[in-house]
């Protein structure tokens, strides 16, 4: 058995970080987006990495704590996929249902089954397909 040679990677100290301020906003905006997409509490905060529902309670009303990085990762994910689906539906109620409908990319489950896997990686395939769809990639 051969093994491939792994190259060392540097890390990206290029890339930008999210800061508080633009957690916090985030947040708030991810609270408005499932409002769009009528999730349930539940669904909510399985997206949100099984989130507890009293800090679920707390975002509602707008009282927003400290959000650590993986969160953060994941509303910033869940926004990639909104914005894909704002290019590929000139309508928005379009883009927020399509969230729901059964998808022949998803062996017939809709996007949202993929995501409530609750893997941060299925928020990262799910905007993958979507990029690809719209051709950004």
């Amino acid at each position: 058995m051969q093994f491939a040679t792994v190259q060392p990677v540097t890390a990206r100290t290029d890339l930008p970080v999210i800061t508080d301020e633009e957690a916090a906003a985030l947040a708030r905006t991810t609270v408005n987006l499932f409002r769009a997409w009528e999730l349930t509490d539940a669904e909510a905060r399985t997206l949100l990495g099984d989130m507890a529902q009293r800090t679920w309670a707390r975002w509602k009303t707008g009282d927003i704590g400290r959000i650590d990085r993986d969160l953060r990762a994941r509303m910033a994910i869940l926004m990639g996929i909104h914005k894909a689906l704002r290019y590929l539906f000139t309508d928005p109620a379009r883009g927020y249902a399509w969230i729901r409908k059964p998808n022949a990319a998803f062996a017939g489950r809709s996007a949202l089954d993929v995501m409530l896997r609750g893997e941060i990686t299925d928020l990262i395939d799910l905007r993958a397909y979507l990029d690809a769809e719209r051709g950004a990639w």
